[in-house]
């Protein structure tokens, strides 16, 4: 089948999980024989994905582009006349070849993606990653953003939600009917991730306090009001309040750092905390690796690669019950993201009961190892075939 897949990130280029799902997703639905168009917003090289054309609507570098615009709920305006560049390219495509279906990820591709069923008559499929309620941390976020949004689900033929989670606030927030929206959750390629050998001298500050007695917290991820880092932080300090032998590795960078860090000191907890900034690559396996505890600490995470990866990399898991993840990961350990009480007890009783980790580290592993890409291509490929037919009809 000829898909038209609309993304806006894509690795090495890439923020956060949306990329990560997109290669991966992409990567196993070429291996299940369609043929893939992908449409990008700038410019840079991907010889690492043969397995389909990838279009650029514009010659901006990557660097440039996620520095500038990535934090788009902060820089909407930013951005308009670069998607309306997108919208205008994808019409072109489409008008001189038509795809069977288009594959729309998130709210910066969806208008390209209603443009292109309009001009095509083609099968819009709409793919919430994210809605706009879990970008402002469950608030009503942009307007425009939210309408995007709204528009485009009903003008779909098909939603795929990645999480039961993220269904039920299409349903409720959105009004979109439930029959309309397929739930398929991300997975993970272990594969990919094995080959490797960890160096325990990027984090050597932290290997020589692991050495003393030490258990390392960690988060991988944005910092933005999502993602609930101030809660976890607060949970922290009170852990530390009763067990001092933590410390915490924030790893990544975002509009909240500065404030990150002021609580930090405002809490008395500085020297506990230590931010490493934007990492990927070899400093991004390397933190996996050393941590053991990962907090996922988000205040609506539709679904959360990051546990998976965690989980993969032999972390004891700790999720909030608003995370995606705790549907196909229900042996981690959960807390409601307000309940900082109920946090800094599982960090203390985690770092304290060595039987505890372990059980919670091999009860995971075992769920986590049941999910693939290669299922995900299989459902979004019966979703297509479906689609398709009741287009017809």
């Amino acid at each position: 089948m000829k898909l038209l897949m609309l993304g806006w990130e894509f690795p090495p280029h890439n923020s956060g999980g949306l990329g990560v799902a997109c290669y991966h997703m992409s990567k196993a639905l070429a291996a299940h024989g369609h043929q893939i168009d992908f449409v990008l917003p700038y410019t840079a090289k991907h010889s690492e994905a043969s397995w389909m054309k990838i279009h650029h609507v514009t010659k901006l570098k990557p660097q440039s582009f996620t520095s500038n615009m990535l934090a788009y709920t902060q820089s909407v305006e930013e951005i308009r006349d670069l998607q309306i560049s997108y919208i205008s390219f994808v019409e072109q495509m489409v008008k001189k070849d038509r795809p069977d279906v288009i594959h729309a990820h998130d709210w910066l591709t969806i208008e390209a993606g209603m443009r292109a069923k309009e001009v095509s008559g083609m099968p819009l499929v709409v793919h919430v990653h994210a809605t706009e309620y879990d970008r402002s941390g469950s608030e009503y976020g942009n307007p425009m953003i939210h309408d995007i949004e709204y528009a485009g689900m009903m003008m779909a033929d098909r939603i795929i939600a990645v999480s039961q989670l993220t269904k039920s606030l299409i349903v409720q927030k959105y009004g979109i009917p439930a029959s309309k929206i397929e739930v398929i959750h991300n997975a993970i390629d272990a594969g990919e991730l094995y080959d490797y050998v960890y160096d325990n001298s990027t984090y050597s500050y932290l290997e020589s306090l692991r050495a003393e007695g030490y258990t390392v917290v960690a988060t991988i991820t944005r910092f933005t009001v999502q993602k609930g880092l101030t809660h976890l932080l607060n949970a922290f300090a009170k852990a530390l309040t009763r067990y001092d032998k933590l410390v915490l590795v924030l790893a990544g960078d975002g509009e909240l750092r500065d404030e990150l860090l002021e609580q930090a000191a405002d809490l008395g907890v500085a020297d506990k905390v230590i931010l490493t900034g934007f990492i990927r690559g070899k400093q991004w396996r390397d933190a996996y690796q050393l941590a053991d505890i990962f907090v996922m600490s988000s205040v609506s995470e539709p679904f959360g690669i990051t546990a998976l990866e965690a989980a993969h990399h032999d972390n004891a898991l700790i999720i909030t019950k608003q995370s995606g993840v705790s549907e196909v990961l229900p042996s981690s350990m959960r807390y409601d993201f307000w309940d900082t009480d109920k946090l800094a007890d599982q960090l203390i009783g985690i770092a304290l009961s060595p039987a505890l980790s372990s059980s919670l580290k091999q009860n995971v592993k075992h769920e986590y190892a049941r999910l693939s890409w290669q299922d995900v291509a299989k459902k979004c490929s019966e979703l297509y075939v479906n689609t398709r037919r009741k287009v017809a009809i």
